[in-house]
């Protein structure tokens, strides 16, 4: 087992959540190969995004499928200009690489958003630290084991 997808199922168990992980015979790199594998709406797919701000630390976005980042809402909430963050500052800060991170079992944490949209459904999923592990798991859940901070900051992809 990786030692990516160990991380998150010690966190996922610190949590006390004993999530359904799926190992895929496809990649989940990208939210539709994602929703393919797990059987759902793109929408129920959580996108773990990564912003660097000026002062180099990371911010994490968790997104639904469909929708993207919207970087002017995203900055104010991080209080300062944000980019793309590049894959080895990804890889760095969380363990993770591109198409695998996971909302938990980050090596260092960061200020983090959940998109409300995922909040509208009973079951989403995610990463689970490899590009083909993905986990389900109650949104509600997820907000409250992330802390993260649930605001509007997205456009849908498909509007």
């Amino acid at each position: 087992m990786s030692k990516s997808l160990s991380r998150v199922k010690a966190a996922l168990a610190a949590h006390g959540l004993e999530a359904r992980i799926v190992e895929t015979p496809a990649s989940t790199r990208t939210a539709s190969e994602a929703a393919a594998a797990a059987g759902v709406e793109i929408d129920q797919i959580v996108k773990s995004i990564l912003f660097q701000g000026e002062g180099g630390g990371l911010y994490l976005f968790l997104t639904a499928g469909g929708n993207q980042v919207d970087l002017v809402k995203a900055s104010t909430l991080a209080g300062e200009a944000l980019s793309r963050a590049d894959a080895a500052a990804v890889r760095a800060i969380t363990g993770f690489a591109i198409g695998g991170v996971s909302p938990v079992g980050h090596l260092t944490p960061s200020p983090l958003w959940m998109d409300r949209h995922l909040l509208e459904f009973a079951e989403v999923w995610a990463a689970a630290g490899t590009p083909n592990h993905i986990f389900a798991v109650a949104p509600d859940v997820l907000q409250r084991m992330t802390g993260a901070v649930v605001e509007a900051f997205t456009v849908s992809l498909f509007s």
